[in-house]
Order: structure tokens, then C-alpha cells, then sequence
């Protein structure tokens, strides 16, 4: 059989080929059908690098505490030089006001000068609803449990992979928190997520919350309000807190 034959007795496949894929387009319906124009998303000013887009809400931008309470009313943690830092035995920090789905930013510092090791170097924590930590911890060369280390949700997920800076040097979180949902009877209904980027490097990918935190046992879901305040814990180590806002997913969802 030639070569020129085969080319011959191909050509009516191909044929049908084209003519098979034209007729398909043809029954697409045209673009438009599936172009949707509005409602458009709001406009937001996104912020320098690192500062708060123009729907966030401040929570602390280096001045005063005026956007938290402390454990027996007045927060007593330090404000200098831009930064609140903790007053070890003061108790922690909440916020006025409760927040749910949130994308939250906080930059962290650790001490300079290394004291203790493993979970007594540099720790505190930051929790959504007051109730899911993602730990703070000064993790450059400190061995220490890794579901326990920086970025992880305390206990439950370890980051992966660990993005800390030095001692003394400011850290970031950005952190994308959905909020529990619960039956009208208190049942579980949808678990928490979380996201977390450290230095902006992706450590946790949306996962999966157990319950809240706690330090001994397993976590476990009990119902509680869409709205918690957010807190920062007083570990009894000098950790610093700067440029802290929230944007609140609940109030801009459609």
C-alpha cells in the first residue's frame, strides 16, 4: 500500500473531524451567555505593603490600646516605639469588639536576647474567637514539640515548613479564619478553618480545626456565639505586637 494512499483514504476522517468540532461550536451558546457583570465587587484600596487595606478595621496602629480590654479591665501591656508588648503576669489582651470570618494581619517580635528554650523562648499566642491559636513562638533554632512551634494551630496542625526570623527580628501573620457554624439544637454544623501565611510564606492550607484550643486532651467543639473577640496571650515572656488590623469576612460576604 503507498504512502500516498494512506494520505488519500485519511483525509475524509479528518474532514469529519473539523467538520464534527464546527458543528459543536455552533451549539455552544455565544460568550456573552455565561458573562456576568454585576453586582461588581466593591472598590478597596489595598494599602501600602503590609498596611491596611480601606474596609480594615485598625486594631492597633502603634499609638494606644484603645481597641482592647485587659484581663481586669485596662489593658496593662507596654506601648513604646510603635509596638505594644507584653507585661508578663498582666494578663492577656481581647479585643472590644467580636469578630467571626476574618482575615486578620499581626507582626510579631520575639525577644533579642535568647532566654529559655523550647516553649519558655519567646511564647504567646494569637487566637481567633479567642478560642483557635495559631502559636507564637520564637522557633529559630529551638527544638521544641512541632505542633507546638510557630504558625502551627497549637496542638492540632504543624506548619509546613518553618519561616521563622531570627530572635529580635519583626515576623508577620496573615491569617484567613472561618468561624464555626452550629445547628440551632448547639450541634457542630461546619468545623473551622484556618490559613496562615508566616513572612508571607503559605504554612497552613486551609485546614481543619478540631474544637478549640486546649493544652491537655483533645480538642472538641461546645456551641458559641458567630462573634468572639480575638486575643493575644500573656505567655510571661516579653513578646512585641505591631500593626494589627482585621478585615471582617462576615459583614462583606454577599
Amino acid at each position: 500500500m503507498t504512502t500516498s494512499f494512506l494520505r488519500r483514504a485519511a483525509r475524509p476522517a479528518a474532514v469529519l473531524l473539523v467538520s464534527g468540532a464546527a458543528t459543536a461550536a455552533q451549539e455552544l451558546p455565544p460568550p456573552e451567555k455565561t458573562e456576568v457583570w454585576k453586582p461588581a465587587p466593591v472598590m478597596v484600596d489595598p494599602g501600602r505593603h503590609g498596611g491596611p487595606p480601606s474596609d480594615a478595621i485598625v486594631l492597633f496602629d502603634g499609638t494606644d490600646l484603645s481597641a482592647w480590654r485587659g484581663r481586669d479591665g485596662a489593658p496593662q501591656w507596654t506601648v513604646a516605639d510603635g509596638a505594644m508588648t507584653v507585661r508578663p503576669g498582666t494578663g492577656s489582651l481581647t479585643t472590644k469588639r467580636g469578630f467571626g470570618d476574618a482575615q486578620l494581619h499581626v507582626e510579631w517580635r520575639t525577644p533579642t536576647e535568647i532566654v529559655g528554650e523550647s516553649q519558655g523562648r519567646g511564647n504567646s499566642g494569637v487566637f481567633l474567637m479567642g478560642l483557635y491559636e495559631v502559636q507564637v513562638l520564637d522557633s529559630w533554632q529551638n527544638p521544641t514539640y512541632v505542633n507546638g512551634q510557630a504558625a502551627s494551630v497549637y496542638k492540632q496542625h504543624i506548619p509546613l515548613v518553618n519561616a521563622s526570623r531570627g530572635p529580635g527580628e519583626w515576623q508577620t501573620y496573615d491569617i484567613v479564619f472561618t468561624a464555626p457554624r452550629f445547628t440551632a439544637g448547639g450541634a457542630l454544623d461546619q468545623p473551622a478553618t484556618l490559613t496562615v501565611l508566616h513572612n508571607g510564606v503559605l504554612v497552613q492550607n486551609h485546614v481543619t480545626l478540631e474544637g478549640p484550643t486546649v493544652f491537655r486532651g483533645a480538642p472538641r467543639y461546645e456551641a458559641h456565639a458567630d462573634r468572639l473577640p480575638i486575643m493575644l496571650q500573656d505567655h510571661r515572656n516579653d513578646v512585641s505586637y505591631r500593626n494589627i488590623w482585621v478585615r471582617d469576612l462576615a459583614k462583606s460576604a454577599p
